[in-house]
């Protein structure tokens, strides 16, 4: 498996494991349509929250992950969230929030930074 893979899954399992610890259950992970793919889907009751996760080891050139949030991968992430309710109709009244999750990887240590996507054009 390629280091950025195992890097990646180590990101959404930080993610996962801190979400899970608010109250939130997991609906789905790496979760793939034809327009891409949403790293973390989870619930609590009238709420579905959608988590973009970007691991990353150093700022480096994409400001620590802001730089790959660019107006395509947000057009594929809005495409892919409307297939997914698609599939999952029960969602469909739900309260819908979409964040970025920006994990440094070890050996860097530091929280994870949030960012509300929801209202992003």
């Amino acid at each position: 498996m390629a280091h950025w893979a195992v890097a990646a899954g180590w990101a959404e399992q930080r993610v996962l494991r801190l979400l899970l610890a608010r109250g939130w259950q997991l609906e789905a992970r790496n979760w793939r349509c034809r327009w891409g793919e949403l790293d973390l889907v989870l619930s609590k009751p009238q709420r579905v929250l959608v988590v973009e996760v970007k691991g990353r080891s150093s700022a480096g050139p994409d400001g620590g992950g802001w730089g790959a949030l660019r107006p395509r991968k947000r057009l594929r992430l809005r495409r892919s969230i409307a297939c997914w309710l698609a599939a999952h109709p029960h969602c469909g009244r739900a309260e819908l929030q979409l964040v970025a999750a920006l994990v440094w990887l070890p050996p860097r240590r530091g929280a994870v930074r949030w960012c509300s996507l929801t209202d992003w054009g």
